[in-house]
């Protein structure tokens, strides 16, 4: 793919991926999840960036889409909090997809990431407020993030088979 191809669709992929992240933010969850909980739609661009582009590529997408969503609504410290989710998320995504896609579906290797996302927000905010008592809030945490990811790695599985019968150019 060429350079300036590529270039282009990365900037796509982070234009969809803030859309994502702002028509997620009007969904109502409470009640539903616990406080701060979201379902991370703007994750299935970070897997498909993942599948077809890299790793690299993949961490440029989540630091645009993270700071220009902590631009639009969520503030300064909301984005030290995304940003370390959002990177420990796709570093284990990552490693995953290409190491052990053998042993992994898409949908467990998101919900590993929807795991992570929640464990990088939470050591961020344990080391910002100085103290380990956040982490009483993990096990409601792993549960969402468990069926989060594995919604999301279904999605992302949709697309990605859609993407190689329909998009072939893309994969060039």
């Amino acid at each position: 793919m060429r350079r300036t191809n590529k270039i282009v669709l990365l900037g796509v992929m982070v234009s969809i991926a803030l859309m994502l992240h702002i028509f997620e933010s009007f969904i109502p969850l409470s009640g539903i999840m616990p406080p701060g909980a979201k379902l991370g739609l703007a994750n299935i661009v970070t897997l498909i960036v993942i599948m077809f582009f890299g790793f690299k590529e993949a961490v440029v997408v989540v630091i645009l889409r993270t700071f220009l969503g902590s631009l639009f609504g969520g503030g300064f410290v909301v984005f030290f909090y995304s940003l370390a989710g959002g990177l420990l998320s796709t570093v284990v995504m990552s490693i995953m997809y290409k190491r052990f896609d053998k042993y992994f579906s898409l949908a467990g290797i998101s919900i590993a990431g929807g795991v992570f996302h929640n464990i990088g927000q939470l050591l961020v905010f344990s080391i910002v407020a100085n103290t380990a008592g956040i982490f009483a809030y993990l096990p409601a945490l792993l549960i969402t993030g468990v069926m989060a990811g594995y919604f999301i790695g279904l999605v992302a599985s949709f697309l990605e088979r859609y993407i190689k019968s329909h998009m072939k150019w893309l994969m060039k």
